[in-house]
């Protein structure tokens, strides 16, 4: 049986209850036309890599949970979200669907091997971005870490996240080949079409992360023709007024178009 294609989307932090619910509700039903996705709603309880010390972080751990479990209870969906420290990972991954590891900090052992065993003791996914500082290759350690921890081989529920590579101060570059290069290590392999596009530092003097959202669908749809297993996006109603990533943040306004265009390229591949 073919596996369902990821989409991750949401906001970047959680705002507000009634901010991820609509957003939640608006990409369930956009998802749900097409039967061979497989939706997650992603947002952040809290945003612990802020570029600036007084940035709007989120609600934090427990209130952010309770916010996220509502959101899956009336909406329906599944729920993603980010974890910083090995004492979040248990709390997490008994609320939500899925538990991700950040770019930052996919290096830290002792983070990704939890995140791992409550991962796979709760029956959920771990989604590990790979930093802007790896190759593609580097990441079988990662998955070796996972498989070291679990006593599983090449878990299905372990994704790997490409969001771009460091290219120069505060600039990222994409390069395609890490796709199959990723997916050679027998895991999913998965495209964050946003952050790849960011220009960290690059806002504010240097305060806020500045971005070419402009880029954005290029990329996802070379990133999907290149054979991905899964879409990452942040999204927004009001990109401008997003409290994290407002320059990369996608228009929630413009997603169904995307999905179509790529879920045409998807149709191209199987033909």
């Amino acid at each position: 049986m073919k596996r369902k294609f990821l989409f991750i989307a949401g906001p970047c932090v959680i705002e507000s209850q009634s901010l991820i619910e609509d957003v939640a509700g608006r990409l369930k039903e956009i998802a749900g036309r097409f039967p061979g996705w497989d939706f997650y709603f992603k947002s952040s309880f809290d945003k612990a890599n802020r570029t600036a010390h007084d940035a709007f972080r989120g609600p934090g751990l427990e209130k952010g949970l309770e916010m996220l479990a509502l959101v899956k209870k009336k909406i329906g969906v599944k729920v993603l979200t980010d974890i910083h420290e090995i004492g979040q990972c248990k709390l997490a991954a008994k609320t939500v669907d899925a538990i991700q590891v950040p770019a930052f900090l996919c290096r830290q052992t002792d983070l990704v091997q939890e995140a791992a065993r409550q991962a796979r003791a709760n029956g959920i996914a771990l989604n590990i971005k790979k930093g802007q500082f790896l190759a593609p290759w580097d990441m079988a350690n990662v998955v070796e870490k996972v498989e070291a921890a679990t006593g599983e081989k090449k878990p299905q529920w372990l994704w790997l996240a490409e969001r771009g590579a460091s290219f120069g101060y505060g600039n990222l570059v994409v390069d395609m080949t890490s796709f199959p290069i990723m997916r050679g290590l027998g895991v999913p392999v998965i495209f964050d079409a946003t952050h790849a596009v960011q220009l960290p530092g690059g806002g504010a003097g240097g305060k806020t992360t500045s971005g070419r959202r402009e880029f954005i669908e290029p990329l996802a749809r070379a990133a999907v023709a290149a054979g991905i297993d899964g879409l990452f996006m942040e999204t927004h109603p009001r990109p401008e007024e997003s409290k994290s990533d407002a320059a990369n943040a996608f228009p929630l306004a413009e997603i169904s178009k995307l999905l179509e265009q790529l879920e045409r390229i998807r149709g191209a591949l199987d033909a």
